[in-house]
């Protein structure tokens, strides 16, 4: 028998601090020496890495629009099995899913059986929160929300006023985080370089400093434990061993990739990675994975790396299979356009040329059949591209609306902006 603390940290609604109050439980704890698992809800890769620097621990991705359920129970178990405490960041607001409830963070916490800790910003608000918390509260009887932390609290007074309204509406305060601007999380661009990760490190020791003075970690955990009986041996997912040499993209400009993708991938061959930025030549491969990144930051050094290009070139024209997604996608373009409309050769697997130009965010998720496999998986980007090559298929949004998303094949290369998700699949290499 096991002992250990697991909740989910959710929200009102986006904008609420929940990342902030993540980050800095996350820190707290690997402080104290515990043994810590993160989680994500929802198919966001840059959380997971933020998770990563504050824990020091790979990050998961649970997603019930992109797995199915047993998949997430699965994974779950998997990595909380033997940890001290598990924290599960969630995505927008509590209820809030791709349909109605559907893939939202309530739905997940249902799904896995595990305490809410609803995280609410009290700006501007006093006893008034207990209307909000009492409706939270009570609109499932599905969900058990444990407790709350109040964020953006301007004083020790106004916390008072917010821990009546907690207790009226029938739950327990746990404490709360004042007004700082001194504690911003860095930029989306995170971890690009060194001197972005000093600033994250500092941001993340200062959040910590913040949760232990001002919230009742202790009682967080003890009103969070949870007894669990021995599940025994956990069964991997039957994926064949295909003994492929696998080569995957790496580095500051390629790393948006799902942490159970990758494993599923080391399940059925030998994965490398390799560097469009700074190796000259692909490894020797049976299967290339180029995922999303930042491309558009690396531009004159992918420019100018024209032996890797040429490298990937010759292993494409050979019958080579590959897989790009969003930024890699980009970057098998025949050019990437900065903002400024500066133009960079790339590797002109594709007859187009993507753009930074007026920049606009797509996003939400995406699902398709292609060669009699049903994927599923999520866009999202700034980038735009200017083609007239055909799609192989027609994508469609979670509630089955078409979408202009494309899919493009040449030889045995796919690529399009959607990042899917293959964890949950029987044999990715059905697709070729």
């Amino acid at each position: 028998m096991t002992y250990t603390s697991n909740f989910l940290i959710s929200a009102i609604a986006s904008g609420s601090g929940k990342t902030t109050v993540t980050l800095g439980l996350l820190r707290a704890l690997r402080n104290r020496g515990l043994n810590i698992q993160p989680f994500k809800c929802g198919p966001d890769y840059i959380d997971t890495k933020y998770h990563v620097l504050a824990a020091g621990k790979e990050s998961v991705n649970l997603d019930l629009f992109l797995s199915s359920e047993s998949h997430i129970k699965y994974l779950y178990n998997k990595y909380s099995s033997d940890k001290d405490v598990c924290i599960t960041e969630g995505v927008m607001g509590l209820f809030d899913g791709y349909d109605r409830m559907n893939g939202s963070s309530a739905q997940i916490a249902e799904k896995l059986d595990i305490p809410v800790i609803l995280v609410l910003n009290a700006k501007s608000m006093a006893y008034s929160a207990a209307a909000l918390l009492y409706g939270f509260k009570n609109f499932s009887d599905k969900i058990n929300i444990t407790g709350v932390i109040f964020n953006f609290v301007a004083s020790e007074s106004h916390y008072n006023f917010l821990k009546d309204a907690c207790h009226d509406a029938g739950l327990e305060p746990l404490g709360y985080l004042p007004k700082n601007t001194d504690i911003e999380i860095p930029s989306r661009h995170l971890g690009l370089n060194i001197d972005e990760q000093y600033r994250f490190d500092d941001f993340a020791d200062k959040a910590a400093a913040l949760i232990e003075k001002h919230i009742d970690i202790d009682r967080l955990l003890s009103v969070t434990a949870k007894r669990e009986s021995d599940a025994g041996v956990i069964k991997e997912i039957n994926v064949p061993l295909q003994g492929l040499r696998i080569s995957v993209a790496r580095d500051a400009a390629f790393n948006f990739m799902y942490h159970e993708n990758m494993e599923y991938l080391k399940r059925i061959g030998a994965v490398s990675y390799f560097s469009p930025l700074h190796d000259k030549h692909l490894p020797e491969s049976d299967f290339v994975y180029l995922p999303g990144g930042y491309p558009e930051l690396y531009l004159s050094e992918l420019n100018n790396n024209r032996t890797m290009q040429d490298s990937i070139c010759h292993y494409v024209e050979a019958g080579g299979k590959a897989l790009a997604e969003c930024g890699g996608m980009m970057y098998l373009s025949s050019s990437i356009s900065d903002e400024d409309g500066t133009e960079y050769a790339m590797v002109n697997i594709f007859d187009q040329k993507a753009t930074m130009e007026n920049m606009r965010l797509k996003l939400g998720y995406r699902q398709f059949e292609y060669n009699g496999v049903l994927l599923k998986g999520h866009e999202f980007h700034y980038s735009s591209i200017k083609s007239e090559q055909q799609s192989v298929v027609q994508q469609y949004t979670a509630k089955g609306q078409p979408t202009d998303t494309k899919l493009l094949r040449y030889k045995n290369v796919i690529a399009g902006y959607t990042h899917l998700y293959w964890a949950d699949m029987d044999n990715l290499m059905d697709l070729f």
